[in-house]
């Protein structure tokens, strides 16, 4: 996990961006003026006129979070666990260097027009309808909604990613890494090297016996941070849900249907045909084609876009407002003048009209048997609930009073503040009762906590096992298992040290080598490849590799051997090996040195805009406790 935090912590910027954007690029960041900035700062980052609240930067925060763990299957990160690794530290100076980049660009002029973002818009395969393959303003809108995000926001988000997408393309179109560093990068992959080695094994060094208990302890409390078990809490939890509601009568059905009867009503749907339209001029000519009589796939043809069907829908289901003011203004057959949307024009056509209906009583009793029967059973719970702390005011305990109220008492079986039962299997229960038991003394009893969802418990700490180190008797074997292979590898690296020390000090390495009966590999010429760790071995391939000519080096070879060997020559490349090479490497060569300058430009433009943030309300959004200020030393 922690080399997923690292990784994250150390990507690209501008790569970072891109990959946090669109439908998968869920952007977030305003563009509110900081009006309260001389009563200090107001926003967890502000950048020029860009600034991010602590809503939206908690919402940042948790699509980065879900990323970690997307990569880490069965792993959970939490906000702690990010602050603790540092991911939190740069996931917020990424973000206040990106937004200060893109404040500096608007007022640069790299200002992306509608058309460009409407384009990008229509390339988002989410939002075109999955039948007829065109794109569906009201899918476009329907899955933003899904994703929490509002038109404005997403369009700012793909406007910022035009506007980083041309900058980068203008660097990467002026510059070209020079020549000389293909060719160097060219030389070391061409440059051979000659060297002799010589294998130790573990039987040479010696096995190591099986530990004393006075060994295995001090190896436990050596690794105790690993090994140490989480406290575990036992509770008595008290459920409201108990019990069968009453039976919902006639009169109530009755009733219910007379009181939701117009709700329940069918509206008027209209169903419509939309052609697209990049300009109102554009818009006017599709309108007069339509009214000529021409169909809407032949004009959106025509014009080189794609005609909409919509199927019946009601006024409030048509999520463009002035798409539904239009077309319920219209009567069969009609073609409305342009309609301006949030991304461009369109033209609509009304094909059907469906009148309205309501129904009867028999169409809907199950519905409404459902709505009542729900009801019912939210106000038996409420009545529980209320009986329950009605007996605790009374002095009843915990126990008594769930009696009394009719409720259920549960024990659950020990569980981690996580709420990891000891197999490291999740309990299923709301998170509040992990939190709840952990926040209590043993023997503590809660008040009624609402869980949500017309949940509700209360609950009792019956037993705290505390965090400790697991009793010897219970981890001996693999503790010992794991201390012989510390010890051998122990035994195995002074060996090859003290070898590797006499080679150093003067000694052949055909002499050291036959002095413990190991046979002597002699090679020359080798490369640096894929072939050739396959066929010498990884440890072999990074000493030779590693290590100036004449120098002796010592590497892990497998778990259980290592190599010592020596650099006895090194062959720079040839031209005529090296110049085929020159031209493959400088694409690689031009890619990064563009992602260093855009990363230098961001920063730049950031101190540009005085962009800045404010760690502690970063913490507070994300629901973490200020963090501790270093002490004195």
């Amino acid at each position: 996990m922690i080399t997923l935090f690292r990784k994250f912590a150390k990507s690209p910027w501008a790569i970072g961006l891109i990959a946090l954007t669109a439908i998968a690029l869920l952007v977030t960041g305003g563009s509110q003026v900081d009006v309260l900035g001389a009563l200090g700062p107001q926003h967890v980052i502000s950048a020029g006129d860009r600034s991010v609240d602590a809503p939206e930067f908690r919402t940042y925060a948790e699509r980065v979070r879900t990323n970690l763990e997307e990569r880490a299957p069965g792993q959970s990160v939490t906000f702690e666990r990010m602050a603790e690794e540092g991911v939190l530290t740069q996931m917020l100076d990424a973000r206040t260097e990106e937004l200060g980049f893109l404040a500096w660009a608007w007022n640069a002029g790299v200002r992306p027009g509608a058309a460009l973002v409407a384009d990008q818009v229509r390339q988002i395969p989410n939002f075109f309808n999955q039948i007829t393959g065109r794109f569906d303003e009201e899918a476009y809108r329907n899955t933003l909604a899904q994703q929490n995000l509002t038109v404005a926001d997403f369009e700012q988000g793909l406007r910022d990613d035009v506007a980083i997408g041309h900058f980068t393309s203008a660097l990467f179109a002026g510059i070209r890494a020079p020549r000389v560093y293909g060719a160097l990068a060219a030389g070391q992959a061409r440059e051979s090297r000659d060297g002799r080695w010589f294998e130790v094994t573990q039987a040479m060094a010696g096995a190591a016996p099986a530990p004393t208990d006075a060994q295995l302890n001090a190896f436990l409390n050596e690794n105790a941070e690993q090994l140490r078990r989480p406290e575990f809490r036992n509770v008595t939890l008290v459920l409201f849900n108990s019990g069968e509601p009453p039976a919902v009568t006639e009169a109530q059905i009755a009733e219910r249907y007379a009181f939701r009867r117009e709700s329940l009503s069918m509206p008027e749907q209209r169903a419509f045909t939309t052609v697209p339209a990049s300009s109102e001029a554009a818009a006017a000519r599709i309108a007069g084609a339509l009214r000529a009589g021409q169909s809407p796939t032949a004009v959106a043809e025509a014009n080189g876009v794609s005609a909409t069907t919509n199927s019946a829908r009601a006024r409030s289901q048509i999520a463009d407002a002035a798409v539904a003011e239009a077309v319920f203004g219209l009567q069969p057959g009609q073609v409305s003048d342009p309609i301006r949307t949030a991304v461009g024009f369109v033209v609509a056509r009304l094909d059907q009209v469906l009148p309205g209906s309501t129904p009867e009583l028999a169409q809907v009793r199950d519905q409404i048997v459902q709505e009542l029967t729900e009801e019912a059973q939210r106000a038996a719970v409420y009545e529980r609930v209320e009986a329950y702390e009605a007996a605790r005011n009374e002095g009843a305990n915990l126990a008594d009073a769930a009696q009394r109220a009719g409720a259920r008492l549960v024990q659950l079986p020990p569980f981690t503040a996580q709420g990891a039962l000891p197999n490291g299997q999740p309990l299923q229960a709301p998170p509040e009762v992990f939190s709840t038991a952990f926040a209590l003394p043993a023997n503590g009893e809660s008040e009624v906590v609402d869980a949500g969802q017309g949940q509700y418990f209360a609950l009792r700490v019956d037993r705290i096992q505390p965090a400790a180190l697991p009793p010897l008797a219970e981890v001996r074997a693999p503790l010992a298992q794991a201390w012989v292979q510390r010890e051998n590898g122990r035994r195995l690296a002074a060996l090859a040290d003290q070898l590797a020390g006499r080679i150093r000090g003067g000694e052949d390495i055909a002499a050291v080598a036959a002095s413990v009966n190991a046979p002597l590999v002699s090679r020359q010429r080798l490369q640096a490849t894929q072939e050739t760790q396959t066929e010498i071995g990884g440890g072999v391939l990074r000493g030779l590799f590693g290590q100036a000519k004449g120098q002796v080096f010592t590497e892990a070879q497998t778990a259980d051997r290592r190599v010592i060997g020596r650099v006895d020559e090194i062959r720079a490349a040839t031209p005529a090996e090296a110049a085929p090479l020159v031209e493959q490497i400088r694409p690689a060569l031009t890619q990064q040195l563009v992602q260093d300058m855009v990363q230098s430009a961001a920063a730049s433009a950031a101190a540009r805009v005085k962009a800045e943030s404010d760690p502690a309300r970063a913490r507070s959004a994300l629901g973490l406790a200020a963090e501790p200020a270093p002490t004195a030393r």
